[in-house]
């Protein structure tokens, strides 16, 4: 056992590593564990290097636990969630599902099948393996849904798994290991990620699809899940019940089995939505907020384009609701947007009697006031591509046009402070032509920024000359 204060040692030491080299890390502790080696502790390891290993499990060494998850591994969700959501599985169930199995429902079955499929690894037999992992997944399936078929057995396992939640995902791991054989077809037939959904794999998928329903018809719909999850375009899954019901329509395809795949898009729509939503004047990350712009346009999009979603339909109203809570919540940042820019780039009047108004090199904005003018610069570029999407076209174009307007105006006025600069003021006009360049390369360009350092630095020659 090792002391708490070593573990978070070596958790803080490996999970900081290069993916490449914690691929071989990890590849040499799995290879130790199949071995029976026990002088290293296998799965603080493991669980340490999974930062450095996410996006890359398929160069990992197969092990008889991680070949048992096989049928339901494309439904991983990591992290904390608020509820249960069908299609989604937290892989923190997967302990707690397994010590079910080897303690309780298979406890000699599943000590047979870590032997036999541990010897079949050491001996390179992958095969032989998930052939064996194949005989096991039924079985686990069958005792699973057993044991919760009567008030009592959904009692008993819950307080054996700790939750509601972890009880809902085992049954979820029940009906995809009841057809894991299909499921291991469909992950050679739709490599991850697949960029399009093409005529050719449909068919494959629906003939896939209709043995699964005519031999377990409750895991049907997770054909079109397991589909989605491995699409680099996932609303592209769409295509699969509207092919198989030769239908269009939201309404009918929503009520179909294969209506999970909408509803969990209309899901991370929805999460998306959230973040949209929680920005709030002053402070708001642009990076978040703009990847969730785009996240929810694609999805809204992608749904419009492969369904027919009708504007009193149970997914056309939830669409219609969502897009337009995304435009009210943006119309209100974009709307102050312009005033924040502007109000870092001080300025004040060229006399007494009145006149223009010329930038201030001595009352250059504070730091906070920069910040948040270039944050609301980052929110105009992210809205640019998907203001239509998200119904803020209006609020965008007026926004940009008075922002690009004064800007320019303040850029030609500061040259031209620039070229009557005393020494004393050429580190302020320094300063403020450095963060004039900044906000033009996100309002105007990078092209516009360059020139305008370009010009900068000739007024500033031309003063000291």
């Amino acid at each position: 056992m090792i002391a708490p204060q070593k573990v978070q040692v070596l958790e803080r030491l490996l999970s900081g590593l290069p993916a490449p080299v914690a691929q071989r890390l990890a590849k040499a502790v799995e290879v130790d564990r199949l071995s029976g080696g026990r002088a290293l502790p296998h799965e603080v390891i493991l669980d340490s290097l999974r930062p450095s290993l996410r996006g890359a499990e398929g160069s990992r060494v197969a092990s008889p636990r991680r070949l048992f998850c096989r049928p339901f591994e494309d439904l991983f969700i990591s992290g904390p969630r608020r509820s249960k959501v069908q299609g989604e599985i937290s892989r923190e169930s997967i302990i707690p599902v397994w010590n079910w199995l080897e303690q309780t429902l298979l406890p000699e079955a599943t000590a047979a099948y870590m032997r036999d499929c541990q010897a079949a690894l050491v001996s390179l037999d992958a095969e032989g393996a998930l052939a064996r992992a194949g005989e096991f997944w039924l079985a686990s399936a069958a005792a699973m849904s057993t044991a919760v078929l009567d008030k009592a057995g959904r009692a008993h396992a819950k307080a054996r798994l700790g939750s509601e939640a972890t009880l809902a995902d085992a049954e979820e791991m029940a009906r995809l290991l009841a057809i894991g054989p299909e499921v291991i077809e469909l992950q050679k037939l739709i490599p991850r990620p697949l960029p399009s959904l093409s005529e050719p794999i449909l068919l494959e998928l629906r003939d896939l699809y209709e043995r699964v329903v005519a031999r377990v018809a409750d895991s049907a719909p997770y054909v079109a899940v397991i589909t989605m999850y491995r699409l680099s375009r996932p609303w592209e899954a769409l295509r699969l019940p509207c092919f198989v019901s030769r239908q269009q329509g939201d309404t009918l395809i929503s009520a179909t089995d294969m209506g999970l795949v909408g509803e969990l898009l209309l899901g991370e729509m929805d999460s998306y939505l959230s973040t949209i939503c929680s920005a709030k004047h002053p402070l708001f990350d642009p990076d978040d907020l703009s990847t969730a712009i785009a996240g929810f346009a694609e999805l809204s999009m992608g749904l419009v384009k492969e369904v027919e979603v009708r504007r009193h339909g149970k997914w056309g109203q939830r669409l219609v609701k969502a897009r337009a809570t995304a435009a009210e919540s943006l119309q209100g940042l974009l709307e102050r947007s312009s005033r924040e820019i502007l109000g870092a780039l001080p300025t004040h009047r060229a006399s007494f009697s009145g006149g223009p108004r010329v930038p201030d090199l001595a009352r250059p904005a504070s730091d906070e006031k920069r910040q948040r003018a270039l944050r609301y610069a980052d929110l105009i570029v992210g809205c640019r591509p998907f203001a239509a999407a998200v119904s803020v076209s209006a609020a965008l174009d007026a926004a940009q046009e008075e922002t690009e307007r004064e800007m320019r105006t303040y850029n030609e006025e500061l040259l031209r402070v620039m070229r009557e600069a005393s020494p004393d003021t050429v580190t302020p006009a320094e300063d403020s032509l450095e963060f004039a360049a900044q906000l033009t390369a996100r309002i105007l360009g990078a092209n516009e920024a360059e020139y305008l350092r370009r010009r900068g630095r000739a007024a500033l020659s031309s003063a000291a000359a």
